[in-house]
């Protein structure tokens, strides 16, 4: 654990910094908060080992907020950063001072809630709350009283939680994220929603390769023919979907020679419908579907409960030693007759403990999934751009026990932390989700060139 330490201020002080007196430090330094910095400080040292004060006056010059927080101290030659200061870019925000997120905010109030935790002053913002001729941020933050805007600099690390491809794609979005990150040097974490598509291809290429269905682009139904010929059922699903949303389960009966297709309707039924072709049914069930933006994956033979597919999400994070771990592990099982586990289509959540009854096989399961999760975890980020900071998998189980990849989400949701027994893994998964720009914080400091990408 990285050392923190209280920070706190004083109006009998001039342009001074007192610290502990372990540290060792120059008497003259350049003291910096987010982008921006106070040069020549004298520094002093005193006994305290886990205080550091500063000059009332020099705190404001560098926008330094009066929270309370314990924060780390970076040392590189004759530069103390004070922080990390992060900021959770996103938009959709509101005129409402009590949900100035909409929908959100209770997220990003939890989200914020852990900053004592980490040793950071994590804030929220949008592209409207830049003032870029002063260099600085009208940032959100959360207390117990409620939400307030303070200005604070550009922060150390930006942590990306735009809510969705539409508006990712958005040209205002992307130039806030270029600028910062070109013109200032801003570590910028979690960028882009993965394509289905575009993972299975650049994994097909790593050592992971193993844990992958067999999956193509959608280009006529002989494909899918074949597949269900080798497979007994496939899946198409939306290359750029979320949220179980468009998944169909085409199933080939041998017996009666008989194609069945299980997806949820426009009035969210779960419907089940036999065809006598794959010709009948794929005129009836997607003559209204652009084809060419779907796949066609592998269907697998998973475990089940009360005749219900099982599948696993998976979470992992980045900690502030920039190392890959599971955070939360959880097991969603279909509702009746539904194509996907989602909540929303009857799936419930459930814990590795209530799966398996056997303690023998439930840590065989929780080992296998948690080891793919990982090493899948690391094959992404070498293929990826941008920086990753967590991702969610939806594994799947066989009935031989080998594990399969079924999706990983840049932006996982958290509806397995309704769970009452994953709530604490709900609280580890945010505070690794901001521990990680303490890493990226100091690794900009030593070796900017490594966390630019």
């Amino acid at each position: 654990m990285k050392k923190q330490y209280q920070i706190s201020r004083s109006e009998d002080l001039h342009n001074t910094i007192i610290v502990p007196s372990s540290l060792k430090l120059p008497q003259q330094m350049k003291i910096t908060f987010g982008t921006h910095s106070a040069e020549t400080v004298e520094v002093k040292s005193a006994g305290n080992e886990g205080r550091v004060i500063l000059s009332s006056e020099l705190a404001e010059r560098l926008l330094l907020p009066d929270l309370k927080v314990p924060l780390h101290l970076f040392i590189e030659g004759e530069e103390m950063v004070i922080g990390p200061l992060i900021g959770i870019f996103t938009s959709g925000f509101t005129s409402f001072p009590m949900r100035p997120i909409g929908d959100r905010t209770m997220f990003f109030a939890k989200l914020l809630s852990v900053k004592s935790n980490i040793g950071a002053i994590p804030f929220v913002f949008g592209e409207q709350h830049i003032n870029w001729e002063q260099g600085t941020i009208n940032g959100y933050f959360y207390f117990k009283e409620g939400w307030i805007t303070i200005e604070v600099p550009y922060p150390n690390a930006i942590y990306d939680r735009l809510p969705n491809r539409k508006t990712e794609r958005q040209k205002q979005y992307r130039a806030v994220k270029a600028r910062l990150q070109e013109e200032y040097f801003i570590p910028w974490y979690n960028p882009g929603f993965f394509n289905k598509l575009d993972i299975s291809e650049r994994l097909q290429q790593t050592s992971v390769e193993k844990y992958l269905p067999e999956t193509h682009p959608f280009t006529a139904f002989s494909i899918v023919e074949r597949m269900l010929a080798d497979y007994g059922h496939v899946y198409m699903k939306p290359i750029n979907g979320s949220l179980g949303l468009g998944i169909h389960q085409i199933i080939y009966d041998r017996q009666d020679e008989a194609y069945y297709c299980r997806y949820r309707d426009k009035n969210k039924e779960n419907k089940l419908q036999k065809f006598s072709s794959l010709e009948a049914l794929s005129k009836y069930i997607f003559k209204n579907r652009n084809l060419n933006s779907m796949l066609v994956q592998q269907g697998i033979h998973l475990i089940r409960k009360e005749q219900r597919p099982i599948d696993f999400r998976v979470h992992t994070n980045k900690n502030e030693h920039g190392e890959w771990q599971i955070s939360a592990l959880a097991a969603k099982v279909a509702g009746r007759g539904s194509v996907t586990t989602h909540v929303k289509s009857g799936g419930v959540i459930m814990t590795a403990e209530e799966i398996f009854t056997n303690k023998v096989e439930q840590k065989q399961a929780v080992d296998a999934l948690n080891k793919a999760a990982l090493e899948i975890s690391k094959a992404l980020e070498g293929t990826v751009e941008g920086l990753i900071g967590e991702i969610g998998f939806d594994l799947g189980l066989d009935r031989q026990g080998n594990v399969w990849l079924f999706e990983a989400n840049s932006k996982p949701g958290r509806s397995i932390f309704k769970h009452p027994e994953l709530r604490e893994f709900d609280l580890l998964t945010r505070k690794l989700s901001l521990s990680y720009a303490v890493f990226l914080t100091e690794k900009s400091i030593t070796s900017p060139g490594e966390v630019i990408k």
